[in-house]
């Protein structure tokens, strides 16, 4: 019997923000992510005969227009490995979808391994990185647990992700803060190509990325907790200064945000382990200890009566149930 693909979201602390090549999603630069345990994707593909493919998420028979990146991305693995086969894609999505949880994250490394499964085509997991990264970029990562660094490389069997810790010792979990769960309406794809289009500087992005993943991975290996929050805090910062800097201008924030920044900055300034990092949307990731959580999560729910918290933990990579 196939088994279903479950792969677990990952939450970037060194950023991936543009694309140097659109066709295979290779970034400019290196980025460095943190597996996560809570939200994560269940993906079954069963082959059919028939000439379409057939998506379903979260019990809903997906239309061409809402399938349509999902369909491009199998004729893109029909065309990798040489088959003609048609997919039942049967998806159940535990992460709010499109709203800076990088659900395309659990979503297409899940898909990926669902067809590895079901085509038994016996990818190691550096192969199976680059077969999610076509469908996702921060996919690539979501095939490991832990401490995860993708490899932006230079073509398609270039860039893939490696592990730099699976199963850290280490003092962190995550509190995440919703704020809404609708989709975002400038999409990573469309503000990363913005951002490097008109921001005067993503040239120093770049530069910064480079030092940064260099900085923090030394900070894994000591276990060094704030140099990890500090370094995490200002490249979601940097990350988000290129959507400000973009011509016309945009960004993923909302008023909530900025409160939570706000938030953060007061309970750092009692002695409590805070930082925060975010991806493209609104929702705000704190970096916190085993220590720090309970009260992070108590301040923020406390300020802000109309958001959600969710505790996260480290994850593991991608498994079969």
């Amino acid at each position: 019997m196939t088994k279903t693909a479950r792969a677990y979201t990952n939450i970037a602390l060194i950023k991936y923000w543009g694309k140097k090549n659109k066709q295979y999603k290779l970034p400019y630069t290196n980025s460095l992510s943190l597996t996560l345990d809570r939200f994560y994707t269940d993906t079954l593909a069963e082959v059919i005969d028939n000439d379409r493919d057939i998506i379903s998420l979260n019990n809903e028979v997906l239309n061409d227009t809402k399938s349509q990146r999902i369909r491009n991305y199998l004729d893109t693995v029909r065309q990798m490995y040489s088959f003609d086969d048609h997919f039942q894609i049967t998806t159940v999505n535990h992460v709010p979808t499109s709203a800076g949880f990088a659900s395309s994250a659990s979503g297409f490394a899940a898909l990926a391994g669902a067809i590895n499964e079901t085509k038994q085509l016996d990818l190691d997991r550096k192969q199976l990185s680059i077969l999610a990264r076509n469908g996702s970029g921060s996919a690539s990562r979501s095939i490991y647990g832990g401490f995860v660094e993708w490899i932006a490389g230079y073509d398609n069997l270039s860039s893939f992700a490696v592990p730099i810790d699976e199963t850290p010792e280490i003092d962190l979990t995550l509190l995440s803060v919703v704020i809404n769960q609708h989709s975002k309406k400038v999409s990573s794809t469309v503000g990363m190509k913005n951002s490097v289009k008109s921001s005067p500087f993503y040239s120093n992005w770049v530069t910064l990325v480079s030092s940064e993943i260099k900085e923090i991975k030394q900070a894994i290996a000591q276990k060094d907790l704030q140099k990890i929050g500090e370094i995490s805090e200002h490249n979601a910062m940097s990350m988000h200064a290129l959507t400000l800097s973009a011509n016309p201008s945009f960004t993923y924030f909302a008023p909530e945000t900025i409160r939570i920044f706000q938030l953060i900055q007061e309970i750092r300034h009692k002695g409590i382990f805070a930082y925060a990092t975010i991806d493209a949307g609104p929702n705000v990731k704190i970096i916190c200890t085993k220590e720090s959580i309970q009260k992070v999560q108590t301040y923020i729910e406390q300020q802000l009566s109309n958001v959600t918290t969710v505790v996260a933990n480290i994850g593991h990579g991608i498994e079969y149930i």
